[in-house]
């Protein structure tokens, strides 16, 4: 019998749930049977007891962290607090790594010092179907850059990426501001602006096994988020445009459409109080996407599928 490898030290797995005790249990248990054998920080956000009791019972050497609230994407950020190691892997707790991975992408960032986040390839469901988001990272325009590997992006999925433990913290990790949905944007652009790359390796599989039908609530969620983020950090002329096309849904009764309007304006004060625009560098790499990206923007499909 060959001798199992030894644990890869440099990274752990940060997985955040919310009463779903069963997906989470299937999450826990691909995680323990991976070579690399990382250690493993679930964030409760708010669960019932059964989720908790997973946690508890599992064979695995898994840390619970439990805010006491449903903290949304933030709940990252307090696992990435409580990592040991220089690197943090992201599962959800219907998400998790192919054997190999991890410590691929441990090597890669350990080759690339200003590699500051790199998203992976995802397969979604038993099927192992190619997440749409693939072609999309593949496809990006930005140029490729010399110190880093992979290809250069401005947005990845949250349960498919790898970041760097210090430029996670560097930047500033999830804006409390956005809680769900389309969160990834904003957290590219901080790490682009702190001069950190953002990349698409697709050697780097994670799986994805979503619920039929997601999360309800998530499409305007979307919505939401990509007008504040635009708030955030891109020109005003540039956000009030997409204000002004979600207006136009709202108007026109698209689903979803007047709840996230009704959310931007709740939400607009703190987000023109907390407004940092990008560097000159990193605009220009958004305009770039801006114009090769789809054309409605506020579709709930093109803004989970943008890069930006």
């Amino acid at each position: 019998m060959s001798p199992q490898p030894a644990p890869d030290g440099r990274i752990t797995v940060a997985v955040i749930t919310r009463d779903r005790p069963d997906s989470l249990l299937h999450t826990l248990d691909a995680l323990a049977a991976l070579p690399e054998r990382p250690p493993v920080v679930v964030v409760d956000n708010g669960s019932e007891e059964a989720t908790r009791e997973v946690v508890r019972a599992h064979p695995a050497a898994v840390r619970l962290i439990r805010p006491g609230a449903n903290t949304g994407a933030v709940g990252r950020n307090l696992a990435v607090r409580e990592a040991a190691t220089p690197y943090v892997a992201f599962s959800d707790d219907d998400s998790w790594w192919e054997p190999g991975s991890l410590r691929r992408a441990a090597d890669l960032l350990d080759a690339c010092p200003r590699l500051g986040l790199v998203a992976a390839r995802t397969l979604v469901g038993p099927d192992r179907t190619e997440d749409p988001l693939n072609a999309v990272l593949a496809a990006s325009p930005l140029p490729f850059e010399p110190d880093l590997t992979g290809r250069p992006v401005l947005g990845f999925l949250a349960c498919a990426c790898v970041a760097r433990r210090d430029a996670f913290l560097d930047a500033g990790g999830y804006h409390p501001l956005l809680f769900f949905g389309g969160e990834e944007t904003l957290l590219a652009y901080d790490l682009a602006a702190g001069g950190w790359g953002v990349t698409y390796e697709p050697s780097l599989t994670a799986r994805h096994a979503p619920e039929p039908g997601g999360r309800e609530g998530r499409s305007h969620q979307v919505r939401r988020n990509e007008v504040l983020t635009l708030v955030l950090r891109r020109p005003l002329p540039v956000a009030l445009r997409a204000g002004a096309r979600l207006a136009a849904c709202a108007v026109s009764g698209e689903p979803g459409a007047r709840r996230a309007l009704r959310e931007v304006a709740v939400r607009l004060p703190a987000a023109l109080a907390r407004r940092r625009p990008l560097p000159a560098r990193v605009e220009r790499a958004a305009r770039l996407l801006d114009r090769t990206g789809p054309d409605d923007r506020t579709a709930p499909e093109a803004a989970e599928r943008r890069l930006v």
